[in-house]
């Protein structure tokens, strides 16, 4: 008897999952390493962590865990809509910020839409474009960051969305302010504009372009950011998106009820709140930029200067120098997977686990390579 089982559309069969990095427990399982002396620097993750304060409101918090949050994050949009100064209705909440973007795959492309995005970009982009059907367009890179000007002049009828990261994972660069307000008034009002601020906070001036959605001059435009990253809640899983209302309330049609839990709405609160803890995580995370730029230099290492809170390095084979360094219980990312295989990318750490990184890197370096047969 023939087995008649579900298949899923080609476009779904073709995609490649996507892998995250490393996580402290799988190297320790598969290295047989103690997981208290691993270093993971391979996420981007803030290694100082949620303030006190907001460990406390996580505590509190979880004493609550048996009701449901509230499906619709109203305190939360309260005080993320005073803080930005919009409306509560031009955010929308997202199991972090890669939801936000799945969210507007979702609510915007269809099979055959093309959608635009850099090489050497987020990995999720492609990912999400394929997984609706429709056609990914990508347009090589400048200088290892956005050609803005290839990608205007790659739009069609058929382009339905744009992706741009700016600063850029995992490459670390950032487009000018001026070059940036340019492409972003070219884009056209009928294609939707992912703007992916992730890593906004550690940029020294960022360009603002939330007057833009404010005032409604641009109603496509959408900013994605995270409490991931500055707030160092990555664990729990919470970002947000800024729109038009229009555009928003597409999101909220195909959200799932409930995608932020009680817990990270209460932790988000307390975050926004401890606005020196964001200041000092970014001077940290500064300091931490210098020194491996001032690493990388005296080992004669290319190095892509980065505005972000990661350092991409080139290292040769950038595979075989991420499983010495892992051996040596210092988990960095190798990047072949997006299209840069003679590098790794760290993620800024503590000063002691950033001098623990440079020791394994150098001791990977130096290490010959397996003859081939």
């Amino acid at each position: 008897m023939t087995l008649i089982q579900p298949v899923a559309p080609s476009y779904v069969r073709e995609l490649a999952r996507y892998i995250p990095g490393k996580s402290i427990e799988d190297v320790a399982r598969d290295l047989n390493l103690d997981p208290k002396t691993i270093v993971k620097l391979a996420s981007n993750e803030n290694p100082r962590g949620p303030s006190p304060g907001v460990l406390a409101a996580i505590a509190a918090a979880a004493l609550e865990a048996t009701r449901y949050p509230d499906g619709n994050g109203f305190a939360l949009k309260a005080a993320l809509s005073a803080r930005l100064g919009v409306e509560a209705a031009q955010i929308v909440l997202g199991n972090g910020s890669n939801d936000i973007l799945e969210l507007a795959t979702q609510a915007y492309l269809r099979p055959g839409d093309e959608a635009i995005y850099s090489q050497h970009a987020f990995a999720v982009y492609p990912l999400a474009t394929r997984a609706r059907g429709a056609i990914g367009v990508e347009v090589p890179a400048r200088s290892f960051g956005h050609d803005l000007a290839r990608m205007r002049a790659a739009m069609t009828p058929r382009t339905r969305m744009v992706f741009v990261a700016n600063p850029n994972n995992p490459t670390g660069t950032a487009a000018s302010r001026d070059d940036l307000a340019r492409f972003v008034a070219a884009v056209p009002d009928n294609d939707v504009l992912a703007q992916d601020e992730a890593y906004i906070e550690f940029l020294d001036d960022p360009l603002d372009l939330l007057p833009e959605i404010r005032a409604g001059r641009k109603p496509n435009l959408l900013l994605m950011r995270t409490f991931s990253k500055i707030y160092g809640l990555a664990g729990l899983r919470l970002g947000y998106g800024i729109g038009h209302p229009d555009l928003i309330a597409e999101f909220e049609k195909v959200r799932q009820p409930f995608n932020i839990n009680a817990i990270a709405q209460a932790g988000a609160l307390a975050a926004l709140d401890d606005t020196a803890h964001a200041a000092k995580t970014r001077q940290k995370n500064s300091r931490g930029l210098k020194f491996y730029a001032r690493a990388c230099r005296k080992l004669g290492l290319e190095f892509i200067p980065s505005s972000a809170n990661f350092i991409l390095v080139r290292v040769g084979d950038g595979q075989r120098v991420f499983g010495e360094m892992q051996r040596l219980g210092v988990i960095v990312r190798p990047m072949g997977g997006y299209q840069l295989p003679e590098w790794v990318r760290i993620s800024i750490g503590t000063p002691k686990e950033n001098k623990r990184c440079l020791v394994a890197l150098q001791s990977a370096l130096a290490k010959p390579e397996s003859p081939t047969v």
